[in-house]
């Protein structure tokens, strides 16, 4: 039998793990873990993919994903703090640390900031001064640029395509210590596939984004109408073409190059059919296109390679 002294300690340690659980899960919130962790994985098959066979070190591989994780935390940890206010007014966000109460403005600067040095310092010390000055300009044009033009005009979702595409360029770097045509291209890659990847998102949350100020449909008022869909297409028929091109330049196999036309060509008629009938539910299947088709592609790109 249980005295009520070891109780009462049983009950305060399991309060005491449940409160670090909480504040865990809310630091994960603040910082966008998953999209976070959807860099890092850009990132790290860029490294990948730009390095010589048989020469990867998987410490580099590490500090590499590590370096970018920290970028793109303290990227959106900015970005929250600036939108704490708007964040209360949509119902996919208003439940967020900072809107929410349950963390202090000043924690919130401590996370960015630490995270923002770290992972510069990181990507700028262990590998190049180049990738340490992506990771930055990664970080700046997202937080302070992209953020505040959301409210401005739809011409956002291009500015925010620009540091959502840099992890491509900051692993190419990292690697090779130069930009080069391999950077380039992964980097357009990712680039074309944001938009319409942002625009079926927007589709879907346009009521919600409305209640903030946010209309990044491309449209003045943020109209679902035929108009809108079709933007989608010339960027998808972009992606489709750019996708082949590293293949084109020697840096992927036939295989990969298959892979992506397929992969582009199923992500085009979902697009298509969004312009067709205009439903949620093709936006729906527009946007579940574009999470599967940065996995597929890029893995297919680096095991090609190997």
């Amino acid at each position: 039998m249980k005295t009520l002294k070891q109780e009462a300690l049983h009950i305060e340690k399991l309060s005491l793990s449940k409160l670090i659980y909480l504040k865990v899960k809310d630091i994960m919130l603040l910082t966008k873990f998953r999209l976070s962790s959807l860099v890092v994985f850009s990132a790290v098959m860029s490294f990948l993919l730009a390095s010589q066979h048989g020469k990867v070190d998987i410490v580099q591989v590490v500090l590499i994903a590590l370096g970018g994780f920290l970028v793109t935390a303290s990227s959106n940890t900015f970005n929250q703090i600036l939108e704490k206010d708007t964040d209360k007014l949509m119902e996919r966000t208003k439940d967020r640390p900072l809107p929410a109460g349950r963390m202090k403005l000043i924690e919130a600067y401590l996370i960015a900031g630490i995270c923002g040095v770290a992972g510069i310092s990181i990507l700028g010390i262990f590998f190049n001064p180049i990738s340490g000055f992506l990771g930055a300009l990664a970080l700046i044009s997202y937080a302070f640029i992209y953020t505040p033009f959301k409210k401005i005009s739809p011409i956002a979702v291009f500015i925010g395509a620009v540091p959502g595409s840099m992890p491509l360029l900051i692993g190419w770097t990292a690697a090779t210590g130069n930009i080069g045509v391999g950077g380039i291209l992964l980097f357009a890659v990712q680039f074309f596939w944001q938009i319409p990847h942002f625009w079926s998102i927007a589709w879907l949350l346009n009521d919600d984004y409305k209640k903030a100020g946010y209309y990044l449909l491309p449209s003045s008022v943020g109209l679902k109408n035929r108009g809108t869909a079709f933007q989608n297409v010339p960027y998808l028929i972009c992606l489709l073409a750019i996708s082949a091109l590293p293949y084109a330049f020697g840096i992927t196999g036939v295989v990969s190059l298959f892979i992506s036309l397929i992969a582009g060509v199923y992500f085009l008629i979902q697009g298509i059919q969004l312009t067709i009938d205009l439903s949620d539910k093709s936006a729906r299947k527009l946007m579940f296109a574009s999470f599967i088709y940065i996995p597929v592609v890029f893995i297919s790109y680096v095991l090609d390679k190997i």
